[in-house]
Parts: structure tokens; C-alpha cells; sequence
């Protein structure tokens, strides 16, 4: 049971801005779907003779947990168990460990921990989960990745945190996770940008470091983007953000996957249409990477090209709007 000075003290309560987006998110979707609901029957669920979502097999082993293993217990801001994100669930205090917690230097371990969930575990659109879940599928939403780059730093005693923010993406972001259904493309282009993103941080040396793992290498090379590493923001590089939206956080709040539970339940097929060109966009990442002989030589190519970022063009039309406040 949660008490109220922990929904407090946590953040578990959404901030302001927050709290606008979610609405207005929340709102704009029933719209779409209310104002589309022929095309919601036609779109709903994908017909059997089609194409179907195969989740990928698990690239790696989740470590036996041992009781013995060091679990951090510090009730400290950045270092406590938050909504989702439970650091001493065994999955996690294992991977921990695995990963070098209590035996290398921080900034060392949680390069490990960055590399590990960035390229091992796949961007898949579901609703959220315990932590210790995401790590036994190996797959989730760059919400999902960041809470368990955030939840490996903790088991490790690091401080992290939440960064979120509304966004805009680059066009080849938006072609394999927007165009790709015809719903989802109605509920992003209403609204102008995407309700929510966000990236991990962790305390490295009197610093907050920054830390996107929701594209793996190969998702990046589809796009034609340098493949980032710890410490290089996704914003100016793929996501521009809304002005004024950017918040840090230590805990998810309450409510914010509420869309995607809605999404699953009425339109499960816009979901799994987005995971279907989530899978096709990593397997031409393979062959780009493939075709300049290595992922260092692409990476090389990619950071000597010109790199400048564009958004998908989109017709405005004046209407109220929600405004983000300083």
C-alpha cells in the first residue's frame, strides 16, 4: 500500500506540465478515435493472412539471483524503489551484478548497463510493467529501457533519474513508428508532436549524465544517424523538444500509460503494426551497417555526413491548443 507522503515525496503525482499533456493526450485520442471509428473496425486487429508481430527471441540470459548478492537499500532521493522501477527486484540486482555493480568504478559500470539495455533489448510498443518484467521479455517502449537503465543504476547505488519531455522526431523515426498505421498518424499529426518521451540520467563525478537507450545501433543506421553513446542527448540529434517541456523526474507519476493501455485495449492492431516496422527498421539497420563493412566504419560515415535534423512536415490548422508554461 502506498501512503501519501510517499506519493509526495516520489513525484508519483504528476507535475503541471505533465499533467496538461496527459490530459490533452488522453483527450486528443478519444477524438481520433470517436471521430475515425470506421476506420477503428477496418484497423482494430490485423486479418490472419497478413503479416503478424513476432516478438524476437531474448538475446541474452538473465543471471541466476543469489541471496548473498549486495542489494542496495538506500532511501535516498535517485537511489529509493519507485513506481515501476523496484531496483531490488531480483532480475535486477542479478543483472547488476553481471554487469560489474559493486566491482567496477561507476561511470564504468553504468557504460555497462547503458550498452546492455541499448543494444540488447529491442523497442516494442506495450503497456507498462514491473521492471523486473521488461528484463524477463527483453522488449519495451523507451520508457520502459530508460526505468531499467534507471532501476541498473540504483542496484549499483547511483543516483538516476527521469528526463521527459513532448517531442517532435526526425521523418525517419516518424515513417516507422507513426506512418505506419493510419490511427496513430491521426492522433500524432492532432496534436502536433508526441505526448511524451524521455531519457535516463545518472550521477556520474557531480553530474547528471544523460543516457537515451531506446534505439539500438541498428535502428540508427536505418535512420542514417550517428550510433550514440552514454553522455550524447537524443534531443538535436533525433527528438526536438516542445518548448517548455522538458521536466526530470524520479519516479514515473500515476496515469502516464494510460494511453497505451486504451491503445492495446480498443486498437491492438495500431500497436502491432508499429512493432512490425519497429522489426523491419532494425533488419535494414543490419544490412546499411553490413554495407560499410562494420559498426565502427558506419559510425564514422554517419558523424562525417551532415547530420541535420529533420521533422516531418505537417499541415496546422488554428485551434485552442495546450500552452507549457515556464
Amino acid at each position: 500500500m502506498v501512503s501519501i507522503r510517499e506519493i509526495k515525496e516520489k513525484g508519483y503525482i504528476p507535475q503541471k506540465t505533465l499533467m496538461k499533456m496527459m490530459v490533452g493526450g488522453g483527450l486528443t485520442l478519444s477524438k481520433t478515435l470517436v471521430f475515425n471509428l470506421r476506420d477503428l473496425k477496418k484497423l482494430r486487429h490485423i486479418p490472419s493472412d497478413e503479416e503478424r508481430y513476432l516478438r524476437p527471441k531474448r538475446p541474452y540470459e538473465i543471471p541466476a539471483f543469489d541471496p548473498s548478492m549486495k542489494i542496495a537499500k538506500s532511501n535516498d532521493k535517485y537511489l529509493r524503489a519507485t513506481l515501476h522501477c523496484n531496483h531490488q527486484e531480483p532480475e535486477v540486482v542479478a543483472l547488476a551484478h553481471k554487469l560489474g555493480a559493486y566491482q567496477l568504478p561507476d561511470e564504468e559500470y553504468v557504460k555497462n548497463a547503458f550498452t546492455f539495455v541499448k543494444e540488447q533489448m529491442p523497442l516494442e510498443i506495450i503497456p507498462f510493467n514491473r521492471v523486473g518484467e521488461t528484463i524477463t521479455r527483453g522488449t519495451g517502449t523507451c520508457i520502459h529501457l530508460i526505468t531499467v537503465f534507471i532501476a541498473l543504476c540504483r542496484a549499483a547505488c547511483i543516483k538516476a533519474r527521469y528526463k521527459m519531455f513532448a517531442m517532435n522526431m526526425i521523418q525517419a523515426w516518424y515513417d516507422t513508428t507513426v506512418d505506419v498505421d493510419p490511427l496513430i498518424k491521426k492522433w500524432y499529426d492532432s496534436m502536433g508532436y508526441f505526448m511524451i518521451e524521455g531519457e535516463g540520467e545518472a550521477y556520474i563525478d557531480g553530474k547528471w549524465v544523460v543516457a537515451h537507450v531506446g534505439p539500438k545501433a541498428e535502428r540508427q543506421a536505418a535512420a542514417g544517424i550517428p550510433i550514440t553513446t552514454f553522455g550524447e542527448d537524443s534531443l538535436g540529434r533525433w527528438f526536438t523538444a516542445i518548448p517548455g517541456s522538458i521536466m526530470f523526474m524520479e519516479s514515473l507519476p500515476m496515469g502516464l500509460g494510460r494511453a497505451i493501455q486504451i491503445l492495446k485495449k480498443i486498437a491492438p492492431g495500431s500497436m502491432e503494426r508499429v512493432n512490425i516496422s519497429i522489426q523491419k527498421q532494425i533488419q535494414r539497420g543490419k544490412q546499411v551497417i553490413e554495407g560499410h563493412g562494420s559498426m565502427e566504419a558506419y559510425n564514422r560515415w554517419a558523424r562525417e555526413k551532415n547530420t541535420e535534423l529533420k521533422t516531418p512536415s505537417m499541415t496546422l490548422k488554428e485551434r485552442e491548443e495546450i500552452v507549457f508554461e515556464q
